[in-house]
């Protein structure tokens, strides 16, 4: 099976690679992509993959631009932090929606979904979908991370979080007294595990608290900087991409 993951996160791109190959030793990865541009130019010049793997969020833009600039006709499973793009998802050839941090189980039972419509026109049924977007949902949002300093674990309550950020490959996480402490999780892996009421996801480096804006300022174009408390050690944008979405969340 030929398999092309569209992802911008390397962090979970390598621990798709690592899920794929468990569930099928043979899945031959034939390129990571994390941007539209580079995208839309990998197919443009390849042969379709058998399957293909989509984050939402990506370096350049929502993944559904793609569409916007291709013909692309292959099954395609959606792997994101964000719920809210599934019926939109579905709509394009989509077999499955997987929520990160992504669950072996649930990748395997996308996959044999997958296996199970690959010689059919099976399409997905929009109004089961809908049904199962209408059931109450009960969601379990982390209330606490235990952190490893030295000899130490220290429990940090999810209230005293300023925000979450990643440099070098690394995530870090800063609390309201400006302390630094290393995290095992992803900005995706943490999307998934935060109430997206309390936190949003302002660039590809900065998942930010509502409380830790201090100040937003109004640049040429409509962009935007933001004033955390605690400072962050660089200048925090809100990403072109997520503009809209930033102020949305804002005014909710």
């Amino acid at each position: 099976m030929n398999v092309v993951l569209i992802e911008d996160e390397d962090r979970t791109a390598r621990q798709l690679v690592r899920l794929l190959k468990k569930y099928e030793p043979s899945i031959n990865i034939l390129a990571q992509l994390p941007s539209v541009s580079e995208t839309v130019a990998w197919f443009k010049d390849h042969p379709l993959p058998d399957l293909a793997f989509m984050d939402i969020h990506l370096e350049d833009g929502l993944v559904f631009n793609v569409f916007e600039q291709l013909q692309l006709r292959l099954p395609i499973i959606f792997t994101t932090a964000y719920d809210e793009y599934m019926l939109k998802a579905f709509k394009v050839n989509s077999i499955d929606y997987l929520l990160k941090p992504i669950d072996y189980d649930e990748l395997v039972a996308a996959l044999d979904k997958f296996k199970a419509v690959r010689n059919s026109s099976t399409t997905p049924d929009l109004n089961t979908l809908l049904q199962l977007l209408q059931k109450p949902q009960t969601v379990g949002f982390k209330e606490r991370f235990m952190i490893s300093l030295g000899t130490k674990i220290h429990s940090v309550e999810v209230s005293d979080i300023a925000y979450f950020y990643t440099e070098e490959k690394a995530t870090f996480l800063v609390n309201k007294a400006g302390q630094f402490m290393p995290l095992e999780y992803s900005l995706d892996q943490l999307l998934g595990l935060l109430n997206p009421s309390l936190f949003f996801r302002v660039n590809r480096q900065f998942l930010v608290a509502r409380p830790a804006i201090q100040a937003i300022h109004t640049y040429s174009a409509g962009k935007l900087k933001l004033n955390l408390q605690p400072s962050a050690k660089e200048d925090v944008f809100v990403s072109l991409s997520r503009l809209s979405e930033f102020k949305d969340w804002l005014g909710r």
